[in-house]
C-alpha cells in the first residue's frame, strides 16, 4: 500500500522544527529514521497531512559521556552507531546498550532507525524504552515554550503515547550512571521480529553480591514497566528463581494469537532468570 497524501516540510533547526509543528498542529508527524513512522503510514494506520523531516539536525548526532560518567545520547544518534561504538564513549558502564542493539530488527533498519525516534513511537515492546526505563534514563525535549526534562518514569504513557507534547521535540536521552552489571533479552518467533516479551535488569553489585537492583519488562502491560515486587526481591537477598517468580506473578501480560498470558507468564519467568545471571556475570 501506498501512504495517503501529505506534505513535506524540511527542518533546518530543532527551533524551526518545533515552531512548525505548532502551526501545523495535529495533523503533524516528526519523521527523522523512519523505520516505523514510515510502516504505519504504507498500512494507513497513520495519516499526517504533514511531515516535518529533522534527519538533516546534525547536532542531534551525537554521544559523549559526561564529567560524572554518565551518558548522553543524541535523538538522532541510529542504533547502528550504538552498536559499533566507533568512538568507544560506552565502555564497560554502558555495555549493556551495545549489546542491546542486536536485539534491533536487522542491520538495514538499525542503521537508519534512530534511538529518539524508537522513544518517541513509544511501543511497549521497544528495546531502547525497555533500557530507558531499566537504567532509570531522562529525556530532554524541546519546544517554543523552552526545554524541559522527562523522567522515564513519567514519559511513556501507554500505547504509542509518550509525555512529549506535539510541539515538541526529542532532543537528548540522559542515563544518569554508568549500569556495569545491566543486561537485556528477550523472545521473539524470529530473531528480528518484535519480541513477544522482553525483560531487563540493572543489579546492584557489591564485593560479588547482589544488594538489590531495577527489574523491568516491555511486552507485558501498554507500555514497558518496573517490576517493584521483583526488585524487592533482590534487596531481601533472594535467589534469581524467585526474583523471576514474583516478576511473573505481578504482571498479567495480554493474550493474542502469539501467546497466552500464561505462556508469556513463564516467558517472563525465563527471561528474568537468564537477564540476572548475564547482568551478574559481567
Amino acid at each position: 500500500m501506498k501512504p495517503a497524501p501529505f506534505q513535506y516540510h524540511r527542518a533546518r533547526d530543532v527551533d524551526g522544527a518545533s515552531r512548525l509543528l505548532a502551526e501545523l498542529g495535529d495533523d503533524a508527524k516528526v519523521i527523522a529514521g523512519g523505520q516505523s513512522l514510515v510502516a504505519m503510514m504504507n498500512y494507513r494506520l497513520a495519516r499526517p497531512r504533514h511531515l516535518v523531516d529533522i534527519g538533516g539536525l546534525r547536532e542531534l548526532d551525537r554521544m559523549h559521556r559526561d564529567a560524572d560518567g554518565g551518558l548522553r545520547v543524541g535523538a538522532l544518534t541510529t542504533h547502528h552507531t550504538v552498536e559499533r561504538d566507533p568512538a568507544g564513549v560506552l565502555g564497560a558502564g554502558f555495555e549493556v546498550l551495545r549489546k542491546t542493539m542486536t536485539w534491533i530488527g536487522h542491520l538495514p533498519i538499525r542503521t537508519r532507525g534512530t534511538v529518539g525516534g524508537s522513544m518517541a513511537h513509544g511501543d511497549a515492546t521497544a528495546e531502547w524504552c525497555l533500557l530507558a526505563m531499566t537504567l532509570g534514563a531522562e529525556f530532554m525535549a524541546r519546544g517554543p515554550q523552552g526545554e524541559r526534562v522527562i523522567p522515564a518514569g513519567d514519559f511513556f504513557l501507554g500505547y504509542y503515547t509518550t509525555a512529549l507534547d506535539p510541539d515538541e521535540i526529542l532532543v537528548e536521552i540522559v542515563f544518569p550512571r554508568p549500569a556495569p552489571h545491566a543486561a537485556l533479552t528477550e523472545f521473539a518467533e524470529r530473531r528480528g521480529d518484535f519480541a513477544l516479551v522482553a525483560a531487563a535488569v540493572d543489579l546492584d553489585v557489591e564485593d560479588g553480591e547482589v544488594r538489590g537492583g531495577r527489574v523491568a519488562l516491555g511486552g507485558v502491560a501498554s507500555a514497558a514497566v518496573r517490576v517493584p515486587e521483583a526488585e524487592a526481591v533482590l534487596a531481601g537477598g533472594g535467589s534469581f528463581e524467585a526474583c523471576a517468580s514474583a516478576a511473573a506473578e505481578a504482571v498479567e501480560p495480554p493474550a493474542d494469537t502469539s501467546g497466552s498470558t500464561h505462556y508469556r507468564k513463564e516467558l517472563v519467568r525465563t527471561l528474568i532468570r537468564r537477564a540476572c545471571e548475564e547482568a551478574v556475570s559481567r
